[in-house]
């Protein structure tokens, strides 16, 4: 006889294996392809620019962690948008997440792609994008254990690369002291400009993107509900602390002004790497090569994961077709589901690695979707912990936080998707169009979701945890 279906996610993951799993997707060293643009945008403040960054990504991370604590559910987002707000902001807040990752993990791997080509030229980068896919499908495919047990390896590697870094700079401090001043990082090296800063900081908040796919493995924690939410602030915490160290340090052993970098756009998404080969040595860049170019594959990893983890949810929340919540029996793992994230991920990222502009059209469509599921979030928290009628249990406090840390969360959404890129918003337009059409589709024939509740977008979504 076949084994029973299992009916949920098999809890694996320890706290550490979520900070691991957060720290992989956003990368440590994430700020290294972006440091030119934000230090020619801030006029050398980069690491103000981080700082303020992490403290605007800080009121998203409270919100996960307060929502995650109360519906540890798979899906994330869209559990926390049916459980606070209905069905209807529950779909969509899930669907416009999915847009992001959809374009992430093919982002990743085309990274993986280039820089593998980069390095053997004899390897197209169609070839080595599609290999990188493959590899990071069966470790998803193997469990979130085998992934995570991996995934924490190469995180070793990449903050032993980043410690190098760290060492090296402040060996070229000691030794020859700081091309710019000491207090430039934080202050700018000329007339300190707000507009700079607020702009490079809309910039830099992409470096965090990923701390969020923590919320998607609640049904697979092994502690508490609470132990999400402390790995998802521990991991934007840590994430930002290094981001702010390695930009300050950068900032100091620069040989090229904020200025040059602003009237040389082409050189700014090698600044980094510049810097370091003229600073510490060719031998350390050729490092930092090798290992961005296999780093962006754990990234991915993650991305995947947590996409099937979404659409799992979903398909349990009857938001999508049902056989998108089916779980293997011998992993239980949500196979249907990566190997439909897989399909599209190969299909977006091999068409991009084959297009002169592939690279800047995809990254220009990432973050659209996920600002948006960040603000039906922090609208979530106040329906959750404010207008329900369960929520006048609290404290005071309890209530007035759940207030203002949204209102502020959704106040810097709105800024960050001004200054998002006009084909950005015009995908994310359309999927948000298609997902109405998708929405009016499924919640017309009545579908249901695995609890018995009707998929009627007019009814709130049922709180209780699994």
């Amino acid at each position: 006889m076949p084994p029973e279906a299992p009916t949920h996610l098999r809890r694996t993951l320890s706290v550490k294996d979520l900070i691991v799993y957060g720290l992989l997707f956003i990368g440590p060293t994430a700020p290294i392809g972006v440091f030119g643009v934000l230090d020619a945008k801030s006029g050398g403040a980069t690491a103000l620019v981080f700082v303020v960054a992490t403290v605007a990504m800080g009121f998203t991370a409270w919100s996960y962690a307060r929502m995650s604590a109360a519906v540890p559910r798979a899906g994330s987002v869209s559990a926390y948008a049916t459980a606070g707000l209905g069905r209807w902001p529950g779909f969509f807040a899930g669907w416009m997440a999915s847009l992001d990752y959809l374009f992430i993990p093919a982002v990743a791997a085309l990274f993986t792609g280039i820089a593998t080509h980069s390095l053997v030229s004899g390897i197209p980068t169609w070839l080595a994008t599609g290999v990188a896919i493959i590899v990071f499908t069966a470790l998803n495919l193997a469990g979130v254990g085998i992934a995570a047990r991996v995934g924490m390896i190469m995180l070793i590697i990449e903050v032993v690369v980043l410690a190098m870094f760290i060492v090296g700079a402040i060996v070229v401090l000691v030794h020859d002291g700081p091309s710019r001043g000491w207090l430039t990082p934080l202050s700018s090296t000329s007339n300190l400009a707000i507009g700079g800063v607020l702009g490079a900081v809309s910039v830099a908040v992409l470096s965090f993107l990923g701390f969020d796919a923590i919320a998607s493995f609640a049904e697979e924690s092994t502690g508490d509900s609470r132990g999400v939410g402390r790995a998802v602030l521990f991991c934007l915490a840590l994430a930002g602390l290094l981001f702010v160290a390695q930009t300050y340090l950068a900032d100091l052993i620069s040989n090229v002004s904020p200025e040059h970098l602003a009237a040389h756009p082409a050189e700014q998404g090698s600044a980094f790497y510049s810097i370091i080969r003229a600073a510490i040595g060719g031998w350390f860049d050729t490092t930092v090569s090798a290992v961005k170019a296999v780093g962006p594959i754990f990234s991915a990893l993650v991305a995947q994961a947590a996409a099937s983890r979404l659409m799992y949810g979903m398909a349990r929340q009857g938001h999508l077709p049902s056989w998108l919540g089916r779980l293997n029996p011998r992993t239980q793992t949500p196979r249907p589901a990566i190997l439909l994230s897989a399909g599209a991920t190969l299909a977006l990222s091999v068409w991009a690695a084959n297009q002169p502009d592939g690279l800047d059209t995809l990254s220009s469509m990432v973050t659209v979707g996920a600002l948006v599921a960040f603000a039906l979030l922090h609208v979530s928290v106040f329906g959750y912990f404010v207008v329900r009628p369960e929520s006048r249990a609290q404290s005071t406090g309890a209530r007035v936080a759940a207030v203002v840390v949204p209102v502020l969360g959704v106040a810097i959404i709105i800024a960050l998707l001004v200054e998002a890129s006009h084909l950005a918003l015009i995908v994310g337009a359309c999927w948000l169009a298609l997902g109405i059409v998708v929405a009016i589709a499924r919640y017309a024939t009545g579908h249901r979701g695995d609890d018995g509740t009707s998929a009627d977008p007019t009814r709130t979504g049922d709180a209780r945890t699994p």
